[in-house]
């Protein structure tokens, strides 16, 4: 599908959704598509107290949840919030997160325009041309500036929302699970597993910007050589010191303990400086092997990245290029897909995330 019947398909379901909206709804939808939202984020604490405000004065009955724009963002309506215990903290995080990369610019915003105006002669808009040209043309001698929904739009639906780039819209279940979590106990600990090249570490990062948690990754726990003995090899899972793992890691964070352990050096074969890591409110996992029978017991919340073998592949050759990438098919996703046969990693997580080119 190209751009031009994406966008008219976007603005014909603007209509069918909202059928009391007047043209600037439709200017501020394409704005939303084009530029995303930098232009409303505030400080932290007046962002949280104003999405509090607005959940406290959202009427009863049910409304939209996600919402997708014409572009990199869609709209997260703070009814899905609500709903799924999805906190302000966390909303307001990836709000600002969101903004700091814009989709498009001025030259993608008038080729929406053009499909808007094309709709509007053809009569397939609930408004006329002639009452849709001279609102463009305002707007565009000011710079395509920011709107407000009309207020018809206001009255009928309510609107209340925030921007949410597209890639963080499918880990929301985990966020507000992440939330619900947290709103129960002092310490959450989650694990976050899948294969190679899945996105675990670039998942652990985005929650380490939202929620200012640890991170431990399982690759500090590979076997050092003089451990990977064909017996221990031959396990499904046994690539990993999962035993030093759980003791040095484990352990002292379900006991709020601080957490004292060695890095293994890939390169050199052998253990780094102890490190010292005091247990936070939010600790992450990450990494294959996180959810071994051994491991999985301890979490709080896991979470399984599921990639297909095509995306997985492209990936890995993107990432280490042929050579270095195939180390990764011959030796070690024979070994992770071993693993996830034998012992179902994904069938002992909370939740299942599909990984997206």
């Amino acid at each position: 599908m190209d751009g031009e019947q994406i966008t008219t398909e976007f603005l014909l379901g603007q209509c069918a959704r909202y059928p009391a909206l007047r043209p600037v709804d439709l200017l501020k939808a394409l704005h939303q598509s084009v530029f995303g939202c930098g232009h409303f984020v505030t400080d932290e604490a007046a962002g949280v107290r104003r999405i509090r405000e607005e959940l406290a004065a959202l009427p009863a009955g049910d409304g939209p949840d996600i919402e997708p724009l014409d572009g990199g963002f869609h709209r997260v309506h703070l009814r899905y919030a609500a709903a799924n215990g999805l906190s302000p903290e966390t909303l307001f995080r990836l709000f600002a997160l969101s903004a700091e990369t814009p989709c498009g610019g001025a030259a993608g915003l008038e080729e929406k325009l053009e499909v808007l105006l094309a709709l509007a002669r053809d009569g397939r808009l609930p408004f006329s041309y002639e009452e849709l040209v001279p609102a463009v043309e305002d707007w565009r001698s000011r710079g395509f500036p920011a709107c407000r929904h009309s207020e018809p739009f206001r009255a009928a639906y309510a609107p209340a929302y925030r921007l949410v780039r597209r890639e963080f819209v499918r880990i929301l279940p985990l966020l507000a699970a992440i939330d619900r979590k947290m709103a129960e106990q002092r310490r959450v600990l989650v694990a976050v597993e899948g294969g190679s090249a899945s996105g675990k570490t670039t998942l652990a990062a985005l929650l380490e910007r939202i929620y200012g948690c640890n991170v431990f990754h399982m690759d500090d726990f590979f076997l050092r050589p003089e451990q990977r003995t064909a017996e221990r090899l031959a396990e499904p899972g046994g690539n990993v010191d999962r035993e030093r793992f759980a003791g040095e890691v484990l352990c002292p964070l379900t006991r709020g303990r601080t957490v004292e352990y060695r890095r293994y050096d890939c390169r050199a074969g052998t253990l780094g400086q102890a490190v010292e890591i005091a247990p936070k409110a939010l600790n992450i996992v990450e990494g294959a092997y996180s959810m071994h029978p051994e491991l999985a017991g301890r979490y709080d919340l896991s979470v399984f990245l599921r990639v297909s073998p095509e995306l997985q592949r492209a990936r890995i050759l993107a990432r280490n290029g042929p050579e270095a990438g195939q180390r990764f098919f011959t030796r070690w996703i024979p070994l992770e897909e071993r693993y996830f046969a034998a012992l179902d990693p994904a069938g002992r997580c909370d939740l299942i995330l599909e990984v997206e080119a």
